[in-house]
């Protein structure tokens, strides 16, 4: 997913014509020194121009221009879906108490889909705003705020009763049977938590876009089980097997990325790292496997849902409203259910609908 890491829902909108932010705020730009940031790359001794909000936020010029640079590419993306000319397998929507969806997630073992939703605050703003949504697989919504008190869920995945989000800096545990909280880790290095996914054994693995790391916590022990810049600003995540399938949103330290992102996994033993999709890809957000050796992977920006087959060719499926995130896939019945992030809409497309899948 796409936040700027500094303020509020800014989103790909950064700045309107009569110079207020897309939440409303007016902007006020002036020069301002700013000093060192771990959100922001200035190149130099010079600080970048930056732009100070209303309410006394201030947005970093190179971040202003990397948001300018992602609406153009969300842009397209829009037009190139008015263009379409294969139409949406559209089962249902969901947009009625759905605010910035982040991730969609099935537990099997209750039988909802759960959906984390970031709201009004921004994906990097501690609010207390953000919740858990608790739906049927056939979109039915039975708890809008099943659980509340978080600031920026992202991520979700389960395993036996507990529901694992990560939620800015934090992993946090929900039992599934109670709807309540019930463990927090804290990485003292936490950054941008991102998604999470978890193996067989209940070991539970988290992203760190922007520190350039994931974690790996189980057994009550938390540690780091990979990091450098080859991961590529990791995202979406996926144990399959002995493998962590990982969406890469392409190298970056305000979002914005010079070189997209590829899809690739790490060895679970090792650590060691095989591509997937040997070009970039795009600025990868969810990961999910099909059900026959390929993937679903998301492009946030672009907002382009791709079909990665096992020999890593990818295809696009569709492509939607920029801010696609993390998905989850039903094989059984062929039903892809996906969060639109700028739209405040979660969609499920009946994939069983419309074409084979290339294998």
């Amino acid at each position: 997913m796409f936040q700027n890491g500094l303020g509020r829902t800014l989103w790909l909108r950064h700045v309107t014509a009569n110079n207020r932010f897309a939440d409303g705020t007016k902007m006020i730009r002036t020069i301002q020194r700013l000093g060192p940031s771990p959100h922001l790359s200035t190149g130099g001794t010079q600080r970048p121009l930056a732009f100070r909000r209303a309410d006394g936020l201030i947005i970093a010029g190179n971040v202003m221009r990397s948001m300018f640079v992602l609406a153009l590419a969300a842009v397209r993306g829009s037009l190139c879906h008015g263009q379409a000319t294969t139409p949406l397998p559209v089962l249902w929507q969901v947009t009625s108490h759905v605010q910035a969806p982040e991730s969609a997630y099935f537990d099997a073992a209750s039988g909802y889909v759960f959906v984390s939703q970031i709201r009004g605050g921004g994906g990097a703003r501690k609010d207390g705003d953000g919740c858990i949504s608790k739906l049927t697989p056939q979109g039915r919504m039975v708890e809008a705020e099943w659980v509340t008190g978080l600031d920026a869920p992202k991520g979700l995945a389960s395993h036996g009763i507990t529901l694992w989000v990560s939620d800015i800096d934090r992993l946090v545990g929900i039992d599934v049977k109670k709807g309540a909280i019930v463990q927090r880790v804290t990485p003292p290095d936490a950054r941008f938590l991102n998604d999470v996914a978890c193996g067989p054994d209940g070991t539970v693995y988290v992203s760190d876009l922007l520190a350039n790391r994931i974690y790996r916590y189980g057994g009550g022990r938390l540690s780091v089980f990979a990091e450098g810049l080859e991961l590529e600003s990791p995202n979406g995540l996926w144990v399959d097997g002995q493998r962590l399938v990982v969406a890469g949103w392409g190298l970056t330290t305000d979002f914005s990325t010079e070189t997209p992102g590829r899809l690739y996994w790490l060895d679970l033993k090792t650590g060691e790292k095989n591509l997937i999709t040997p070009e970039p890809l795009g600025n990868l957000d969810g990961v999910q496997p099909d059900g026959s050796g390929g993937y679903f992977v998301t492009d946030w920006v672009k907002g382009a849902l791709w079909h990665v087959s096992r020999e890593g060719t990818p295809t696009i499926l569709f492509t939607m409203s920029p801010g696609l995130a993390d998905l989850h896939f039903l094989p059984e019945s062929q039903t892809l259910i996906v969060p639109e992030m700028l739209q405040n809409r979660i969609t499920a497309l009946d994939l069983g609908a419309t074409r084979s899948l290339s294998r």
